[in-house]
């Protein structure tokens, strides 16, 4: 297996920041920025709400990449 096999296969995506952000918008609602990373890839976007709401958001974002990138395992 080369480098970047191995990197893709051995590293998961997990949840690098959460930090308050400027509504894009520009209207009163809260965001949050979130960056989530796997070896040198990084995935950063917003979500709109408190940090407890976007932090599981995010929390199941990061689950769900995780569980595609090992594949469909069967029974």
């Amino acid at each position: 297996m080369n480098t970047i096999e191995t990197l893709s296969v051995e590293d998961s995506f997990r949840i690098d920041e959460i930090v308050r952000a400027p509504a894009p918008d520009g209207s009163g609602a809260m965001w949050h920025r979130y960056v989530i990373s796997q070896g040198t890839n990084t995935i950063a976007g917003l979500r709109a709400g408190g940090h407890f709401d976007v932090l599981s958001q995010v929390q199941a974002m990061v689950e769900r990449l995780n569980l595609r990138r090992m594949g469909k395992r069967t029974k």
